[in-house]
């Protein structure tokens, strides 16, 4: 008797791969919107700030400006007075952002360092001493910072709008618990070798936390460049205004080209973009190694 087993054609995989395409399809469709819906006020603000403000008025809105307005920009680099203070607001919040956001990564990784491998009495109390003061709102200690900035003369200085931010809670956070999981066998071995504790940090600590870093410096960068309310309590004259302060008098004249405040944000949001994009692989390799340690 002929055995046809061996000539039965096996049976598709198609249909069990089925459920696990319409779940890959449901899955990209959700992050479509969710894309959508974050680079939509994006959308609206370039392309508003390329078109009259009339135009931007009009409903139902049309997203492609009808006709160019380059003029939108150059209004918004001279101000409403052209008095041309917007790029010296640009270059303040390049240098009080920059800097804080460097000092910030090397003390936060300093401490971070210290709290996650040295075993010394009161480590723990003094973790949960510089967590504590996350629960505290910097509008409480405003004015004894303030008091304490105008005392050390550095009122309407860079000094002023950048030492009271120096290193913040979040960011030691961040840093100890990262470090936390570096291994010790690459630091006694380095211990052994004779290398110092400094050299250590610079040598092996730091080249080895590009994820943790990048992340606290783009935290750290943009809370700084969207600081409003600190540059308008310690600055006086416009030229040592960031760029918030800028935007809220150039919104608040009476005049304004709603045009052009949608350039002058535009410009705004370049930097911040731009240091994204630049660490984003950063981040991407973090994702990789903690999805690869977890398998």
């Amino acid at each position: 008797m002929t055995n046809f087993t061996a000539f039965t054609k096996p049976e598709s995989p198609i249909p069990s791969r089925l459920p696990e395409r319409l779940g890959n399809a449901v899955t990209w469709a959700a992050l479509a919107a969710f894309a959508a819906i974050v680079v939509a006020p994006l959308a609206f603000m370039l392309g508003a700030s390329l078109m009259d403000s009339i135009e931007i008025m009009t409903m139902p809105y049309r997203w492609i400006p009808s006709k160019i307005k380059w003029a939108n920009f150059a209004r918004a680099v001279a101000g409403n007075d052209g008095s041309f203070v917007f790029p010296r607001n640009i270059a303040n919040s390049v240098i009080v952002s920059g800097s804080i956001t460097v000092t910030t990564v090397l003390l936060s990784a300093l401490v971070g360092y210290g709290l996650a491998k040295f075993r010394f009495k009161g480590r723990n109390i003094a973790f949960l001493a510089i967590m504590a003061t996350m629960m505290i709102p910097f509008e409480t200690i405003m004015i004894p910072v303030y008091l304490v900035t105008l005392n050390l003369g550095l009122q309407d200085s860079y000094g002023g709008l950048i030492v009271p931010f120096m290193l913040n809670a979040f960011a030691v956070f961040q840093m100890r618990q990262y470090l936390q999981t570096f291994p010790d066998e690459i630091l006694d071995a380095a211990r052994i070798d004779g290398t110092s504790e400094p050299g250590i940090f610079a040598r092996i600590i730091l080249p080895n936390s590009g994820p943790v870093i990048a992340t606290v410096a783009v935290l750290t960068f943009r809370q700084q460049w969207d600081n409003l309310l600190w540059p308008l309590l310690i600055t006086q004259r416009e030229e040592m205004k960031t760029i918030p302060a800028y935007i809220v008098k150039f919104a608040a004249e009476k005049y304004a080209d709603e045009g052009a405040m949608m350039a002058v944000a535009v410009i705004a949001s370049v930097p911040v973009i731009a240091l994204f994009f630049a660490l984003s692989k950063y981040f991407v390799g973090g994702s990789a190694m903690y999805a690869a340690g977890k398998e």
